[in-house]
């Protein structure tokens, strides 16, 4: 975004634009006539099928400023050329994308499952939304999204894969594309706070502000068992 002090503002800005990206109407299903009316359960239906998965992440490209959205042109191709490897890599932004990740191909040996502590190669998918704005919309081709070596084994990536389509454009930008995924994108960062929140919790920092005020020791067990379980759910995947 090209600001020299970031303040919470911006930030704020940020996270409106990647939420409404997803958020503002758009046609839930091929040849709908009118927009959704139920966004988010239309989202959950779409990304929640198992009751132990319910963690999802938003990308959302292109985002730059103002003075420099003036002077770009895009193209769907490169777009979802780049969104599908965000998802893949696990990139946060369009820059440093990891080009190297690619799917495990079909018939090699599967390797070992993802340990939390370590760097995920390649980021695993229970499922996936893309949604487009703007610009010949009808026209993308979003089959690299359909590809199963994307996707956990036990679901069919025809189920696991939706798209959402409007031919309005988003904030100013002729093309947008959204990826909402439900995939092991926080296993090692969820990991690695509730490793530092064990060793607070183990030499009782802080403890003594929550029982005074009746909360236990045995709801901070209660709260790393879930989550905790929320960890090896995703890892297995």
């Amino acid at each position: 975004m090209n600001i020299k002090k970031i303040s919470f503002r911006d930030v704020n800005q940020v996270i409106a634009h990647q939420l409404g990206s997803v958020f503002q109407p758009t046609y839930s299903s091929e040849g709908a006539s009118q927009y959704s009316k139920s966004p988010l359960g239309d989202l959950m239906e779409s990304l929640v099928p198992h009751p132990e998965f319910k963690m999802l992440g938003l990308r959302n490209i292109p985002q730059m400023s103002e003075n420099s959205l003036a002077y770009s042109t895009f193209t769907w191709p490169g777009l979802i050329k780049h969104l599908r490897q965000m998802l893949i890599a696990n990139a946060k932004m369009e820059e440093g994308i990891d080009w190297q990740v690619r799917p495990p191909l079909p018939g090699h040996p599967v390797p070992p499952k993802a340990s939390p502590n370590k760097a995920l190669h390649f980021n695993t998918s229970i499922a996936n939304l893309v949604v487009l704005r703007g610009k010949d919309v009808q026209s993308v081709d979003l089959g690299g999204f359909r590809d199963p070596a994307l996707y956990t084994s036990w679901l069919n990536p025809q189920e696991a894969f939706n798209i959402w389509k409007t031919p309005r454009a988003f904030n100013k930008y002729e093309k947008s594309a959204s990826l909402v995924s439900n995939s092991q994108f926080l296993l090692k960062l969820m990991d690695n706070i509730v490793g530092k929140a064990w060793n607070m919790f183990a030499s009782k920092a802080y403890v003594h502000q929550y029982t005074k005020f009746g909360i236990e020791e045995e709801d901070f067990l209660d709260c790393f068992t879930t989550l905790e379980q929320v960890i090896s759910s995703y890892a297995s995947l």
